[in-house]
C-alpha cells in the first residue's frame, strides 16, 4: 500500500484506524477553512470593486453622460467594495467552527 492510502493495512489495530481517521478529519477541517466561500467571494468582490472604482474615478464626462449623469462605475465599485469587506469581516468575526470530535473516540464509557 502507499503512504497516502486512506485504508489501514490488514493487521492494523483499532487504535491505528482511529488515529488515521482523526488525521483525515483534521486535514478536511483545514481544507474547509482555507476554501471557505466567504473568503473567495469577499476577495473577488474587493478585487473587482477596486478595479471598477478606479474606472469610475477616471471615467470621462462622455461616459457619465451616457449613463444619464450618474457615475455608475464609481457607485458600482463602491458597492462591490462594501460587499467584499462585509464578506471578509463576516469571515473574521464568525470563523468556520472546528469539527466536533467523532463519536466513539472518547476514552470514557457512557453512563447508563
Amino acid at each position: 500500500m502507499t503512504d497516502e492510502s486512506p485504508r489501514p493495512e490488514r493487521g492494523a489495530t483499532e487504535h491505528d484506524v482511529n488515529r488515521e481517521v482523526t488525521e483525515l478529519e483534521g486535514k478536511s477541517a483545514t481544507a474547509a477553512r482555507i476554501f471557505d466561500l466567504r473568503r473567495i467571494i469577499g476577495g473577488l468582490f474587493v478585487l473587482y470593486g477596486v478595479i471598477v472604482t478606479i474606472t469610475g474615478i477616471t471615467d470621462s464626462q462622455a461616459a457619465i453622460d451616457k449613463a444619464e449623469g450618474v457615475n455608475i462605475n464609481l457607485w458600482t465599485g463602491i458597492g462591490m467594495l462594501i460587499l467584499g469587506v462585509f464578506f471578509l469581516a463576516w469571515l473574521k468575526l464568525r470563523p468556520t467552527p472546528p469539527p466536533l470530535p467523532a463519536e466513539g473516540t472518547d476514552d470514557e464509557e457512557p453512563v447508563h
